[in-house]
């Protein structure tokens, strides 16, 4: 342990800790702009400096390891005129029209420049502007960037990606794409990572409300939309409700009160999901077609881009079934258009996602019969379900818990987990093991695939069904992703059955979640799905009533004709 004291404290911290953290464990915290644990300690910002007693240099609190008697200042005068300093001349740099900005009262340098008594900037103020596609799903204003390095580093270290790099020089320094080429031509997962990271709102989701407001403004469109279940476990943070309150139920009444004329819960066409994958699945397996390579999940748009950017060859391992976001689209341009009488192009299709690369994911065209569109027409993000919240002035204490609509209502505890990391293969063991033995387990029987024993960035499981054992692994973050991957070429590892998830923590962590600077939230709201599921009356996704329904009306059974054309997808026939 070393000892030395912060601001008049006695404190005492393990060898190799830095400032920075010796002093958050006394209870002071040193703002930042750029530091990110064990990802971002390079001190671009400068704004975490210290004084420390007997140097006449301010240092970085950050990168900077604390030693034995040391007595440090973090709030010295000379301390907070230099870092009032530092905030001025980012603030000269930065475009610094709040107002219209979508990390208005969520952005660290606003915070930062409000804490620090900053009435006005004594520099002249010079942005940089760079062109970007505004029809893409990720949208960067070079405007508002700080050059904190953030992104660079997120995509770098954990997702693996490096579609972020550092361009120029001395003061022109910037962010650009990696090999100065525009983003549309990068190798970008849309994880948005770098969204979720970045301190002030240089990064942000392409914003659709308002074509959403304009579909349900239209008197020829019937707008239809689904949540995603990891959204009910982060939606209420910005609104000021307590993980209890925020129910889906609530999510229903507040998007009727916005306008939607039929609202579903996505966990439906998780448990569809799980029938196709888990019967491809079993398919696969007894043809000894995973012996080499393993069958991988398709729920997570960002792995798929992924893997056809940087391992195309494994494109044929990946599972056709389409995403439950997709195939629920299909089934309402289809089944659900003929029930309630109304032409598949006068419904409007809505998603609301957790996710920036289901945006990307909804250009995925459908044909079938006479009709040619989009089994998806609009993805919003859950911070834009909030936006839309308030641009309606409804008040989140209002809300009342209502039920989904008929016809797709039902969903199992299995379809809610599909939001964590390890839900879907929890979901789809639960049902493979039915499919095979023709008996349900123990709902909690494949619990050991949580995140929870993660070892060298993935998890693995031997799973007993029956006469047979299922070689499978849980995986989450590209990076993890492609050192799995990597492993498996190598001949390292061998599984039947792989789950990959784009963002740390599954979609509970995704890039369309509520931010919150500094803080990684993905493991609670994961416990909150676990807790949903533990409670939910139906566990098993085969137990779906009307999932059991739309097949003896519609489909006839997983993977027949109609559910290849529907439900499935070939991965090559679309372009990133």
């Amino acid at each position: 342990m070393v000892n030395l004291e912060i601001d008049n404290i006695k404190v005492s911290v393990p060898e190799e800790s830095t400032i920075i953290e010796a002093a958050e464990s006394a209870g002071i915290l040193i703002p930042s702009l750029c530091y990110l644990k064990e990802i971002n300690e390079i001190g671009a910002c400068r704004v975490c400096v210290v004084e420390i007693e007997g140097k006449d240099k301010l240092v970085t609190s950050c990168n900077n390891k604390v030693a034995n008697g040391m007595v440090i200042y973090t709030n010295s005068p000379k301390v907070r005129k230099h870092r009032k300093t530092i905030v001025e001349m980012i603030l000269s740099q930065h475009d610094s029209n709040c107002v219209t900005c979508v990390r208005c009262g969520n952005c660290s340098l606003q915070k930062l420049a409000n804490e620090l008594n900053i009435i006005n900037v004594p520099y002249e103020q010079e942005f940089e502007r760079r062109p970007w596609n505004k029809k893409f799903p990720l949208i960067r204003d070079s405007s508002k960037c700080i050059k904190c390095m953030r992104c660079i580093q997120v995509c770098d270290k954990v997702q693996s990606v490096k579609v972020w790099d550092v361009v120029g020089t001395g003061s022109r320094v910037s962010v650009g794409i990696s090999g100065n080429c525009k983003i549309e031509q990068a190798d970008c997962a849309l994880c948005g990572q770098c969204v979720t990271h970045c301190p002030v709102g240089a990064l942000r989701e392409r914003d659709d409300t308002e074509k959403v407001w304009n579909a349900i403004d239209a008197k020829d469109k019937v707008v239809v939309v689904q949540v995603a279940p990891a959204v009910r476990a982060a939606w209420g943070e910005e609104l000021g409700l307590s993980r209890e309150e925020a129910t889906m139920g609530k999510i229903v009444d507040a998007l009727r009160r916005i306008g939607f004329n039929y609202v579903f819960d996505t966990v439906f066409s998780a448990d569809l999901t799980i029938m196709e994958e888990g019967t491809e699945f079993v398919g696969r397996f007894k043809n000894n077609k995973t012996k080499k390579m393993p069958m991988f999940t398709s729920c997570c748009p960002g792995w798929i881009r992924f893997c056809k950017a940087k391992f195309p060859h494994l494109v044929p391992q990946l599972s056709t079934a389409k995403s439950p976001q997709q195939m629920f689209g299909a089934v309402m341009k289809t089944y659900f258009a003929n029930k309630i009488g109304v032409k598949p192009e006068n419904i409007c299709t809505v998603s609301i996602m957790p996710c920036i690369a289901k945006k990307g994911e909804s250009n995925m065209e459908l044909y079938f019969e006479e009709y040619a569109g989009h089994d998806v027409d609009l993805v919003l993000t859950t911070r834009e379900l909030n936006r839309m919240i308030k641009t309606a002035h409804i008040d989140p204490n209002t809300l009342k818990d209502a039920e989904c609509d008929e016809l797709m209502k039902d969903g199992s505890g299995a379809g809610v987990i599909f939001g964590a990391t390890g839900g879907v293969m929890e979901a789809a063991l639960r049902s493979v093991y039915f499919l095979i033995t023709k008996k349900n387990p123990e709902p909690d029987a494949f619990r050991i695939v949580r995140s929870s024993r993660e070892t060298k960035g993935w998890l693995s499981a031997e799973i007993d069904i029956g006469v047979i054992t299922v070689k499978a692994a849980v995986v989450n973050g590209l990076g993890n992703a492609r050192k799995l991957i990597e492993a498996l070429e190598k001949g390292e590892v061998h599984y039947d059955f792989v789950e990959v998830m784009a963002c740390p923590g599954g979609c509970v962590g995704g890039g369309g979640q509520p931010i919150h600077d500094g803080e990684e939230l993905a493991a609670l709201r994961g416990k909150t799905l676990y807790c949903l599921d533990s409670n939910a009356p139906i566990r098993f996704s085969h137990e779906n009533q009307d999932v059991g329904r739309l097949y003896k009306e519609y489909f006839e059974a997983p993977l027949s004709k109609k559910s290849h054309l529907l439900l499935h997808t070939n991965h090559n026939n679309w372009d990133m």
